[in-house]
């Protein structure tokens, strides 16, 4: 699909700081009841990478959907 995004957070790496809740325009991110960020609406993202530049942790990779990790 032309577009398409897939948005992944390291849990290792994220310290839940919530940047990218504030800098995603498309509201992609949400908090759940511990206070943790979610990717609560992928098919929302549209690929602006906003939270992957602001991630203080690098703990947000943003990429086309079909470019899956060949490893």
């Amino acid at each position: 699909m032309d577009g398409s995004f897939k948005v992944e957070i390291n849990s290792r790496w994220c310290k839940h700081c919530g940047i990218c809740l504030a800098f995603c325009p498309q509201k992609v991110f949400t908090w759940d009841e511990k206070q943790r960020v979610l990717i609560s609406y992928p098919e929302k993202c549209t690929g602006c990478r906003l939270c992957e530049y602001r991630c203080p942790d690098l703990a947000i990779e943003v990429r086309k959907a079909e470019e899956e990790s060949h490893e």
